[in-house]
């Protein structure tokens, strides 16, 4: 079994409020939800206006799936005209690696 991760550092744009920034990142975690079929959360940042830190995680029996699947989801991220991508760190590790 392989497990894989990325977690997303992004800058929203015109954000003012919370209410704010959970208007822009939910369409954001449905779209990465939907094309990915991942676990896909706000992980970080929370009580920042305009900064967001998303995780997205996968389990699959091979690493070429994982891989793919940390790809789409990193590609959809970058492509949102709405926020900027900072930075990207993804891991993959196998069940029996200690």
């Amino acid at each position: 079994m392989w497990i894989g991760w990325i977690e997303f550092d992004v800058l929203l744009g015109d954000v003012h409020s919370l209410k704010g920034k959970r208007a822009v990142i939910r369409p954001i975690l449905a779209d990465l939800r939907r094309t990915t079929e991942a676990s896909v959360a706000e992980v970080g940042d929370q009580e920042l206006h305009r900064r967001a830190e998303i995780g997205v995680g996968v389990v699959a029996s091979g690493a070429d799936r994982v891989t793919d699947v940390l790809d789409r989801a990193e590609r959809l991220v970058a492509a949102r005209p709405d926020i900027t991508l900072l930075s990207a760190r993804r891991r993959i590790r196998q069940s029996d690696d200690d």
